[in-house]
């Protein structure tokens, strides 16, 4: 079982999202979207929240409530630091 399935969050959203960020515009605008976020911000609710829902907006991704805050419970205890490598490595090898 993947880390993301512990929180509730299904395979088949995971595999629909992965394929839609195959979209090089898709893509663009989520790295934009991302881009200077700090580890701070990503332990926080509100941002993290705020995140998820412009990324879903941008992959036409309709998400209900549940799978939302699933998605934002997931991304705050992943801990993520943008700035180690470590991280980001782990995070790739989690959804490859």
């Amino acid at each position: 079982m993947s880390g993301y399935q512990q929180f509730g969050i299904s395979p088949q959203l995971v595999d629909r999202i992965k394929l839609k960020m195959k979209n090089p515009p898709a893509k663009e605008r989520i790295k934009k979207m991302i881009n200077g976020v700090s580890k701070q911000e990503l332990q926080d609710t509100a941002v993290v929240r705020k995140l998820v829902r412009n990324s879903s907006s941008v992959l036409n991704e309709k998400l209900t409530s549940a799978q939302e805050e699933q998605i934002v419970k997931f991304i705050i205890a992943q801990k993520i630091d943008p700035s180690n490598t470590f991280h980001l490595i782990r995070l790739w090898g989690m959804f490859r």
